[in-house]
């Protein structure tokens, strides 16, 4: 399944980046992250409950940033594996100036697996628009980018 679209956050886009790879605000804002813990240079050890349907699991697995061209690109791996099947995600997350801070566009991939794979691909589309667009309101309302306005230093 492919995955693409954009948000704007309040932010220049050096702080835009840095924020996208900072794994505390990561682990905070990505809906059903128990866990994201540092395992090597750009790579961390993820825990995540998955509820899809009348689906739910656990899920481990790890995030990788690569292809990092700070502060206007990096791609975004994850992979994990629970009970009711396995999920990878290949993304580019580029990133430019916007009027209200910096506009993040993403183009990507999903592929589901298993038991999960089970509930159709239309309601994985919607399910998969809705994480993404529920992780960028959980970053912006989360008060990561609270007393810092467009124009101000990181």
């Amino acid at each position: 399944m492919n995955v693409s679209g954009h948000h704007t956050l309040p932010v220049p886009p050096d702080r835009a980046y840095a924020v996208l790879q900072d794994p505390v605000v990561l682990a905070k804002c990505m809906p059903g992250c128990q866990a994201l813990e540092r395992i090597g240079e750009n790579e961390y050890a993820m825990r995540m409950k998955m509820v899809l349907a009348s689906m739910s699991g656990l899920f481990e697995g790890k995030v990788r940033i690569a292809d990092a061209a700070p502060p206007t690109a990096f791609r975004l791996v994850v992979e994990g594996t629970g009970k009711i099947g396995f999920m990878r995600g290949d993304g580019l997350l580029t990133l430019t100036p916007a009027d209200a801070g910096t506009e993040v566009r993403y183009d990507g991939t999903v592929q589901v697996g298993g038991l999960i794979a089970s509930v159709g691909q239309r309601l994985l589309d919607t399910t998969t628009k809705m994480l993404i667009h529920r992780f960028f309101k959980n970053l912006v309302t989360d008060g990561t980018f609270t007393g810092f306005h467009a124009g101000q230093a990181p």
